[in-house]
């Protein structure tokens, strides 16, 4: 109906708007009919989620913006490299199926940090409060991190779709987070994200249906991309000879020169740029010249950096997207390209670290493990961490056929044409501020080229429908599925740290007498302030949204993955031993990150080296054995656990249950 009314009135931002605000309007309607006080039902939705419904509803909470705007992202601008998110992901959720899930089912606690205090209590009534206070602090600084992601693809959806500034966008999208979390918790969440799934694989699979099949005459493009790969791979090839493509990479290669000439001569050469700058918009100004050369001149003193640190931040990083826009573009077919930078074997390395990585941070994230309490039983679970396997699956097979066909569309219909015929997509997303897409004539041939296209890989899946002449009216619904995919995930981290807060803390570390009516109480302030908290460390832009996400598994992986594992398969490992397995972990994996991640560098001041070239989103490959072997010595180095602990490793590894 939305798409006959577009043909005949034109297209127009008010879509935007109803499929935005049509979507909240159900999860909130939805997060209404759901509230509750009752302690169990807003802490694990009463136990009572049949395991369909709870594979539905995990499969949506997996799927965050990360997945669903950056998967596309990453495989269209990597290939087959993006491939290790994929696998990662998916294997992930068999080690939960068969190591994790069932075993803290039959414990039955309501949190992660309640389980490993208990299971690492040396008998002590109540469980460990130095286990609990270090697992609660490590969940809580996991799913932030995660957090701020999925916020972040709010506000660019937001930004997009709506208009409205990107700081403003986002707390556009905290309202609608606590919508379908504030009254209801866990019951409230598990139905919104049921419905949010059925949203977001419908606003995947029926746009990439319609590409296809305008495109390529199929509906089904899961079976058939093949092709559409192919001559992807003829393109790439041809790029990799055209003459005007070359003098546009060679230009590049020249601006990298020039950026390490001036990396090199800091900090005399800001001082002498600064100058620069001051001297030419005081000779535009006293020659009278263009209002709009003097207003270009301003803003470039305006933007230029504030200190030689700052200049050696951002000229590194303009010399790292010089040197990747000076190479061939990345072959989408090959496993390992040997153009790219360093060398082919520390790639494979970092391939498969990456999907270990993630393998054992989705066995470990806290809001996904949660998930599998809320089920009535042990067989229970097992059957909905299938079902959660099968939704993912669903989604998994359609993203890489999509990030195909839209290379395509470019490489076809963008790459080529004359600057003064550029689509009107080109001229929206061009408009968005931060920047998403830029495209300038380097060679001044008036045609574009392929290396001078500049494209943010976050917007792909947003624009894809609008690159392929899609409707309008079918963005807008892409846009609901990308929003219904980071509110998802968003109200699942939000609802593990403020019960974090209320369960681990207040009530086991503060107030062991309170009311069940005190502690959802406390629930709810603690979601409220940590969402006002996120919203505004989203809105400083602290990075990209793929790479946070990977630094949440990592960090997960790190301090959580060795003492879930040794909880139910070791009766050694102790008190101290997990807190030294968790503490040592994430201590590795932190400071990997931390070191080679520029947000923080430019508030630390402090630049560190890769560890054997290893990436950072990748630091679990040494946090996750620091982790297991401080496990270990701690352990074997201490007094043994009390017998009361070997009874209920016994217990939890038992087969027959009816719990």
């Amino acid at each position: 109906m939305l798409g006959l009314v577009e043909s005949n009135n034109g297209s127009g931002i008010w879509l935007g708007y109803v499929f935005l605000f049509a979507t909240i309007a159900i999860y909130a309607s939805i997060g209404l009919m759901s509230r509750t006080s009752d302690i169990t039902d807003y802490y694990i939705a009463g136990r009572k989620v049949p395991a369909i419904f709870n594979g539905m509803a995990t499969a949506a909470d997996w799927m965050s913006a990360a997945t669903f705007i950056g998967l596309v992202g990453i495989l269209f601008s990597s290939g087959y490299k993006g491939l290790a998110f994929i696998v990662g992901w998916t294997g992930g959720f068999c080690l939960v199926a068969m190591l994790i899930a069932p075993y803290i089912r039959k414990f039955g606690s309501y949190t992660i940090p309640d389980f490993l205090a208990i299971r690492y209590s040396q008998g002590l009534e109540g469980g460990s409060r130095l286990v609990r206070l270090v697992a609660v602090f490590t969940t809580i600084l996991c799913s932030f991190v995660y957090l701020v992601a999925q916020i972040q693809g709010v506000g660019l959806i937001v930004n997009r779709f709506i208009g409205v500034e990107f700081g403003i966008g986002v707390f556009f999208g905290l309202a609608g987070i606590l919508v379908c979390s504030f009254l209801g918790g866990m019951r409230a969440v598990t139905w919104t994200q049921v419905a949010q799934y059925i949203i977001l694989v419908i606003a995947l699979i029926l746009p990439l249906g319609m590409i296809s099949y305008q495109k390529h005459g199929s509906f089904i493009p899961q079976a058939t991309y093949g092709q559409v790969l192919q001559e992807i791979e003829y393109h790439e090839r041809d790029f990799e000879v055209t003459a005007e493509e070359v003098k546009v990479r060679d230009y590049y290669q020249k601006r990298v020169e020039y950026l390490e000439k001036r990396i090199s001569q800091l900090p005399q050469s800001y001082f002498d740029g600064k100058k620069q700058a001051e001297k030419e918009l005081r000779d535009a100004r006293m020659s009278q010249a263009s209002l709009k050369d003097v207003k270009a001149l301003e803003k470039k003193l305006q933007t230029y950096p504030a200190s030689p640190g700052d200049a050696y931040e951002l000229w590194q990083k303009e010399k790292q997207e010089a040197y990747q826009r000076s190479r061939t573009a990345t072959p989408s077919m090959e496993p390992i390209s040997s153009k790219a930078m360093g060398a082919s074997g520390l790639e494979q390395l970092n391939f498969i670290l990456l999907i270990f990585c993630l393998m054992f941070g989705t066995a470990s994230l806290p809001h996904i493990l949660t998930r599998y309490y809320t089920t009535p039983s042990v067989a229970a679970t097992r059957y909905s961490v299938f079902w959660t396997l099968f939704f993912v699956v669903i989604f998994y097979l359609s993203v890489p056929a999509l990030a195909a066909v839209v290379k395509l569309e470019l490489f076809k219909n963008l790459v080529g044409i004359s600057y003064t015929d550029l689509p009107n997509w080109v001229l929206q997303w061009r408009k968005l501020e931060p920047p998403v897409l830029s495209l300038a004539d380097i060679n001044g041939d008036g045609f574009v080229q392929w290396a001078e296209i500049v494209i943010s890989p976050d917007m792909i899946i947003l624009a894809a429908p609008e690159i392929a002449g899609l409707p309008y009216v079918i963005s807008g619904l892409v846009a609901a599925g990308a929003l219904a995919a980071a509110l998802s995930t968003a109200d699942g981290l939000l609802l593990t740290i403020a019960n974090a807060i209320s369960h681990d803390v207040y009530f086991h570390m503060i107030d062991k007498k309170a009311s069940h009516q005190k502690r959802v109480t406390t629930a709810k302030i603690a979601l409220l302030g940590v969402a006002l908290f996120a919203a505004y460390v989203t809105s400083l832009r602290p990075g990209d949204i793929l790479f946070l996400v990977g630094s949440a598994f990592s960090l997960a992986a790190s301090s959580f993955f060795a003492v879930l594992i040794l909880a139910v398969f070791s009766k050694r490992i102790n008190q101290w031993g997990a807190i030294a397995g968790m503490i040592t972990g994430l201590a590795v994996s932190g400071t990997y990150i931390a070191l080679n991640y520029p947000f923080v560098s430019r508030i630390t001041g402090v630049f560190g080296e890769r560890w054997f070239g290893i990436d950072p989103i990748a630091s679990g490959a040494f946090g996750i054995p620091t982790s297991f072997v401080a496990a270990y010595l701690v352990s074997y180095m201490t007094k043994p656990n009390v017998p009361v602990i070997s009874r209920l490793v016994d217990y939890l590894r038992e087969s027959k249950t009816t719990v």
